[in-house]
Formats: structure tokens, C-alpha cells, sequence
């Protein structure tokens, strides 16, 4: 997989939020981190395509997925901090078959794969569940399924531990491990990211360190505390 960015620019409301960024991703697993503000979750939306650049180029294995949103579903996922902001169904299985029927399959054929994915996952009785009445780890991991089970090459994951407790952050941890899929993730969890492949430091829209864990995070963690006054 190669998610390439090239001269990306994004500005809402004469801020400039993404600064000319140039990436070119083809490690299996890429963490991104930065301080609240620093463009994060702008950046992650560009990857998943849900907004457009102002100015640049962002294509995955040749794909615009801006552009091209059919290519794009079967392509790239995203899973947003708060899954609140991404069920929009109420249902558990027409959350899931949403998707899959936006990918252009008959509403059977969606709930039939649907129904098969709860069942890999261990979760069959969540179908005709109410979203809502799931707690905050399982809504998170109801919107993984529904990511899923669309297959798509690339999955983007925004602050995908945040508010969850440990039983389920294991639980989580130990899922998208077993992905192969490309994975692309916000987080500020040391433990986390140590396996990473590849760090992204954004800091005021650009990428100022890229690199192995190892290169970036002693860095990062280094100007976060002298940005706090704390010391060693």
C-alpha cells in the first residue's frame, strides 16, 4: 500500500491548518502525534478523504479518494475518536450493513455479511441491538466491525484507545494487531506506538520529525516537557 501526499495545503476559515505536506506512507503500521491543534485529525481526514486540500495531491495506490469516493470506500476506512460522531443508525446491523450496501451490494447481501462478521468477532447477539445502548468500548468496536467488514486496504484511527478502560483497550490492541491491513493512527500512548513502524510529529500543520519510534518519541516527549516547564 502507498498513501502519498504531495504539497498539501488545508485552511478552514484563513487558518492554516495543513501546511504543505509532503508524505509518501508505505510502512504497515504509521502513528502520528502532536499536541492539541497541531492538525492531527485534519491530516487523518485528508487520508480518508473526507475533506479536499485546498492546494496538493493525495492519492492511495493511484486513487484520488476525494475524488473518486467509490474506489475510495473499497480503499480507505476511518474510525473517529468518539464513534458517537459515526453511528448513525440505530441498529447494530444496519450499522454495519450501511456500509456495505453503499459499496453496492442488495440490503440482503449486506446483512447476511453483516451477520457473518458479528459472528467472526464473537459478537452475534449485538445485530438487532440498540447502538446506543452499547458502552463507549463496544460503540468503538462496533465501528471497527463496520470499517471491517467493507475490507478496505487502509484503515485511519483517530485517538482509537481514548476513554476506553483497560480490559477493553487490550481487547482493541490485540484486534488491530492481528490486521493486515495498513493502519494509520493518532495516539499519544508510548506503549502503543513502540512497535510502530514509522512516527509522524506534526506540529502547526507540518511534519517536522518522520522516523522510527526510537528517532521521533524521545523528541517529542522532550519538547513536550519543556513546553510544560517540567523537568527530566
Amino acid at each position: 500500500m502507498a498513501i502519498y501526499l504531495k504539497d498539501v495545503i488545508f485552511e478552514f476559515e484563513n487558518h492554516r491548518v495543513i501546511d504543505q505536506v509532503d508524505l509518501n506512507i508505505i510502512e504497515h503500521r504509521v502513528g502520528i502525534i502532536g499536541v492539541n491543534g497541531s492538525g492531527k485529525s485534519t491530516l487523518a481526514r485528508l487520508i480518508a478523504g473526507l475533506i479536499s486540500p485546498i492546494h496538493g495531491t493525495i492519492k492511495i495506490n493511484d486513487i484520488d479518494i476525494y475524488k473518486d469516493r467509490k474506489s475510495a470506500l473499497n480503499t480507505v476506512g476511518i474510525i473517529f475518536q468518539n464513534p458517537d460522531h459515526q453511528i448513525i443508525f440505530p441498529t447494530c446491523i444496519e450499522e454495519i450493513s450501511f456500509g456495505l450496501i453503499q459499496q453496492g451490494i442488495t440490503r440482503y447481501e449486506a446483512e447476511k455479511e453483516a451477520l457473518k462478521i458479528l459472528k467472526r468477532f464473537g459478537k452475534l447477539h449485538w445485530a438487532e441491538q440498540l447502538a446506543h445502548n452499547l458502552s463507549q468500548g463496544q460503540r468503538h468496536y462496533l465501528c471497527l466491525i463496520a470499517v471491517l467488514a467493507m475490507k478496505p486496504d487502509v484503515i485511519v484511527l483517530d485517538e482509537p484507545y481514548a476513554g476506553l478502560d483497560l480490559p477493553t483497550s487490550l481487547r482493541l490492541k490485540q484486534t488491530l494487531e492481528k490486521l493486515n491491513q495498513q493502519l494509520v493512527m493518532i495516539s499519544h500512548d508510548k506503549e502503543i506506538l513502540a512497535d510502530f513502524d514509522r512516527i509522524l510529529w506534526i506540529d502547526n500543520g507540518k511534519i517536522i520529525n518522520d522516523g522510527s519510534f526510537e528517532n521521533v518519541f524521545p523528541d517529542f516527549e522532550k519538547e513536550m516537557r519543556r513546553r510544560a516547564n517540567v523537568s527530566d
